[in-house]
Formats: C-alpha cells, sequence, structure tokens
C-alpha cells in the first residue's frame, strides 16, 4: 500500500466525517456529536496531507500549529455566548484569509499553470479577499465596534458597481495574461475594498443572514483553491460547506419573506418609518408581583426569547422559572424564531446551555397554531420577530416577514430595559396592545425576581 492510495483513503474517511458531522450539527440533540465528527475528519485530514507531502522539516510547521491551537483554544473558552456570533464571523474570516495566502504563495512559486488554474486562482482571490474583509465588518457590527445600523453614503451604489466591473475587467485581463502580477495584486486590493463596502450598508437585523452567506462564502473560497492547489479534499469539504451555507440562507431568507439580494444590497433598515396616525400610544407596565399573580394561575406559557436573554445571560433563570412553571402544572414551550438571535441557531445554542429540554423547543411554523390557546406569551429580548406590523404595515421595512404570532395569546409580558427599539430600529407596535403588558428593567433580574415569587407561594 504506497503513500499516495493510503492519503486519498484517510481523504475519503475525512470527507464522509464531514458529511456526517454537516448532517448531525442540524439538530441541538446531535450538534455535540456533529462537532467532535468533523473535528476528527480535520484532524484526519491534516496528518495525511503532512505525511503525504514532501517536507523535510515539521518545525515551523508544528510551531504553527501550536499557535493555532493555543489561539483556538484561548478564545473558545474566553468568548462568552453573547459574544458567539462575532467570533463565528471572525472564524469564516481567518478561514478565508488562510485560502487566499495559500493560493497566493502557489501563484508566487508556481505561476498560473493552466486556464482553470488561472480561473480558480482568479476566483479564489476574489471570494477570499470580499469574504475576509466582509466578516471583518460583520464582527466589527456584531461587536459593536462599529455601528450596527447600515452606513450609507451618497453614489455608494455607483461605487460598488464601479468596483464590481473592475474586478471583472481586470479578472479578464489577468486570466490573458497570468504572469501580471500587478493585476492580481490590484485585484485582490479591490476584492478586499469591495469585501467592506457590501457589508457596511446592510443592518444589524439581517446579520444572521450575512454571516450564513459568508459562511457558504469561506466554504467556495476553500473549493477554488483546492483546484488551484489540486487537493480533492478541500474541494470536497468547501463545496459541502458553501452548499450548506448557501441552504441555511435561502431558509433564513424564507424565513424572513425577503430575498438574498434584497438583504445583501438593500440596505434593510436605512429608512425607518414611524407611524403617522397621530395617535398617542401608551404601553402598560406590570409589576413581578402581579405578573406572577397570572403565570400562577396559567396552564399554558410560551417563552419567546431574543438577543436581550443572551445580554443578560438570562437562560439559566428561564430555566428555573419554566421549571416552577411546570411544578405548578402549566405546559411550557419556547418559541423559536429562524433569526432571533445574531446568527442561525443561537437561541437554540443558548437555552441548550441551560439544559432545557429539546423537546420544549419549538420553530415558529410548529408553535404558531399553538399561540391562541396560549394563556401567556414571555417575550424576553427578542423585538422584529413578534412585531405585528409586519402582517398589516405595508410602510414597515418588515411587512411580510413571518413572525412568532405573540399577540395571539391570552396575555402578553415583554421583559426590556426600556421602549427603545429593536437592533432593526423598528418601533413594535406590540407593546401598545390591549393584552401586553411591559415589565421593565434586566431580563435576569425580572425573571430571577419571577422565580422568587414561585418560591415564596411554595413556602406559605
Amino acid at each position: 500500500m504506497n503513500n499516495e492510495f493510503l492519503m486519498n483513503l484517510i481523504y475519503i474517511i475525512s470527507s464522509c466525517l464531514f458529511a456526517f458531522g454537516l448532517k448531525f450539527l442540524g439538530s441541538p440533540v446531535t450538534a455535540r456529536r456533529g462537532n467532535i465528527l468533523s473535528a476528527s475528519g480535520m484532524f484526519l485530514a491534516i496528518i495525511a496531507t503532512l505525511a503525504g507531502s514532501h517536507v523535510i522539516s515539521f518545525q515551523w510547521i508544528l510551531i504553527g500549529i501550536l499557535i493555532g491551537a493555543s489561539l483556538g483554544a484561548l478564545v473558545a473558552f474566553k468568548a462568552a455566548m453573547t459574544q458567539m456570533p462575532e467570533m463565528i464571523a471572525l472564524l469564516h474570516g481567518c478561514g478565508a484569509l488562510a485560502s487566499v495566502f495559500i493560493g497566493w504563495i502557489a501563484y508566487c512559486v508556481h505561476g498560473a499553470t493552466d486556464l482553470t488554474n488561472t480561473i480558480t486562482l482568479y476566483l479564489s482571490i476574489v471570494i477570499g479577499g470580499l469574504t475576509f474583509t466582509g466578516s471583518a465588518i460583520a464582527w466589527g457590527k456584531l461587536s459593536e465596534h462599529i455601528p450596527g445600523k447600515p452606513i450609507l453614503f451618497t453614489g455608494q451604489k455607483w461605487l460598488n458597481t464601479g468596483i464590481i466591473s473592475a474586478i471583472l475587467v481586470l479578472g479578464v485581463m489577468f486570466i490573458m495574461q497570468p504572469a501580471r502580477y500587478d493585476l492580481f495584486l490590484i485585484i485582490l486590493g479591490l476584492s478586499c475594498l469591495f469585501g467592506i463596502f457590501m457589508v457596511i450598508p446592510i443592518g444589524g437585523a439581517d446579520m444572521p443572514v450575512v454571516i450564513s452567506v459568508l459562511n457558504s462564502y469561506s466554504g467556495v473560497v476553500a473549493c477554488t483553491t483546492g483546484f488551484v492547489i489540486h487537493n480533492t479534499l478541500l474541494i470536497v469539504v468547501g463545496s459541502l460547506v458553501g452548499a450548506n451555507g448557501m441552504i441555511l440562507s435561502i431558509i433564513m431568507c424564507k424565513a424572513m419573506n425577503r430575498s438574498i439580494t434584497n438583504v445583501l444590497f438593500g440596505a434593510f433598515g436605512s429608512v425607518v418609518k414611524k407611524s403617522a396616525t397621530g395617535e398617542k400610544k401608551e404601553a402598560k407596565a406590570i409589576s413581578v408581583e402581579d405578573a406572577f399573580l397570572i403565570l400562577e394561575n396559567a396552564k399554558s406559557v410560551v417563552i419567546i426569547p431574543g438577543y436581550g436573554l443572551a445580554v443578560a445571560q438570562a437562560q439559566h433563570a428561564v430555566r428555573e422559572l419554566g421549571e416552577f412553571l411546570e411544578k405548578n402544572g402549566c405546559d411550557v414551550k419556547y418559541a423559536i424564531h429562524p433569526v432571533a438571535g445574531r446568527m442561525p441557531g443561537h437561541m437554540n445554542v443558548l437555552l441548550a446551555e441551560a439544559n432545557i429540554s429539546y423537546d420544549q423547543l419549538m420553530e415558529m411554523d410548529a408553535i404558531n397554531p399553538l399561540m391562541e390557546n396560549a394563556d401567556a406569551a414571555i417575550v424576553i429580548g427578542a423585538n422584529d420577530v413578534v412585531n405585528p406590523a409586519s402582517r398589516h404595515d405595508k410602510s414597515s421595512p418588515i411587512y411580510g416577514m413571518p413572525i412568532i404570532n405573540a399577540d395571539k395569546a391570552k396575555t402578553v409580558f415583554v421583559l426590556k430595559r426600556s421602549m427603545a427599539t429593536g437592533f432593526a430600529g423598528i418601533e413594535n407596535e406590540l407593546f401598545y396592545y390591549d393584552n401586553c403588558r411591559m415589565i421593565f428593567g434586566d431580563a435576569k433580574q425580572t425573571v430571577q425576581a419571577l422565580v422568587a415569587e414561585f418560591k415564596s407561594g411554595q413556602s406559605r
């Protein structure tokens, strides 16, 4: 059995591990197993690649592995749950940058060997460059190092059109004259520039879709880089990640009733429409003690989490509240909107961390038919995903977006610090409904106060 055959065999095993890993990542129940399978596949792939290469000294490779593994472990342990979305964006960018460097080094060492190699090299630096800088901007928006709202300026679309046109024209020239290193560098620079201008006009509410799209791009650039260096496993894995990310992006856009092009080029949230009825609306506040009296008699409660739950780190308190409600004879469900939070599956991960049963997590389509029979809905940090304006207000930027029908419950409790708008900057008309009551304050402290009321009620 020669080395090439053994390396290809390990590549096949790694590919299978990646495929099954992605499959298992589709459910919170099997996600941990999927992560382990994918990591095992990557470990085998690295071992096979190093063993099959003609490397004389592994000194610098081992140093790189140690540095990378140490940084990865440090970031993973230190990152809070609220920082997961920006960390994911940053990792996508690092993966794309690595692919760009691989293609760059291959070009410097071997040049562009044939037409296929030249085209895939061009695609690699274009997609990799815009993915890297786009991910960096997404990280900045999610971590609030730069404004989360759309950043717009006069002539922005013309500038983007000009950059895209230049990349295409220069790309044709590079394919015809692959030895032109100056064209290579200019294309790479323009691609990085376009990544910045592509993401800055996108509002924070669209970040879950943007992260998913960038994830897809990172897979595509890995695939094209695989063609550049003739690595079969990189082609297979890149295709899996690219297809998976694109399918997820389409699913999320469907959940928002929008297209991917509208998300990427529509500058969602740039114009916030306010109610022009002239009516003076007033939200009704309620105390924790009064809310407890309603919940104590409830037979069905739906808890709707959002990013505010993650910020307050209230997931464990929410689980405790759910347990007290169940002991009181109440049926408790958790409604998950596809774009709640700041990344795909954010709320699922958050609730799973608190050991909330997976059977209680229900997607939007499954929970909505049950909302009319719910005695109470508790909205914690979610804003745009429960806004009834999406059903009837054609002037609203979220018009047509499917929402969780929290307003259909007999009583709705909204836990918020203030009446401030959500990440999309849109006023939520649910707050003014007759069946809605606001509980102002830190979400974690509010939920803990409700738990304390249940505890004192049991001791009486």
